[in-house]
């Protein structure tokens, strides 16, 4: 069974001054593709778990996101980053579905659908949804942003980005990418 690094979207890949309904909304961290490509380097999955409430409160569509998602992941394979898999949640916020976090769902379907060990894996979000959802799903949680780390449930590591937090998760699993 392979780790993973499941990276939220907004506010760790991409900024998130105004929300991200079309494509011409998303900016991705100019150093978003070289964190995930170490990662890659280090042989975990990388995955994409966002949620989406926007598509289940009608600002935008689903294939308006699947847009997104295009751009995102062309730019960063422009960049020599790759994403495994990208899985969201598009239900409005007090739906009650079991994908949307703070509950654990995408993480559980992505580990099952790709056999990863969530044990040994990572979960990298700036709210606290994300990392309530890394741990309900029993991942290290890392807390990305300038803003105050969450209150319900401290994160295993608190970093400035993405690019810290590939370089904290690296270090604590031991890994070095290939050359």
């Amino acid at each position: 069974m392979r780790p993973a690094v499941f990276l939220d979207r907004d506010g760790v890949i991409n900024d998130h001054r105004r929300y991200v309904n079309e494509p011409d909304d998303f900016y991705l961290f100019p150093f978003a593709p070289e964190a995930i490509a170490r990662l890659n380097e280090a042989d975990f999955f990388v995955g994409v778990v966002t949620n989406q409430g926007g598509i289940g409160l009608g600002y935008m569509t689903e294939e308006s996101l699947r847009e997104i998602h295009k751009k995102m992941s062309a730019e960063l394979e422009a960049a020599g980053a790759r994403l495994d898999d990208i899985m969201y949640c598009p239900h409005a916020p007090k739906a009650g579905c079991r994908c949307r976090k703070p509950k654990p769902g995408m993480i559980e379907l992505l580990a099952r659908r790709h056999d990863l060990d969530v044990k040994r894996s990572y979960m990298v979000g700036d709210r606290d949804v994300d990392v309530l959802a890394g741990r309900a799903a029993g991942c290290k949680t890392i807390f990305v942003g300038d803003g105050t780390p969450p209150v319900r449930v401290k994160p295993d590591a608190h970093v400035r980005d993405i690019a810290a937090a590939a370089q904290w998760i690296l270090r604590d699993a031991g890994r070095t990418p290939s050359s």
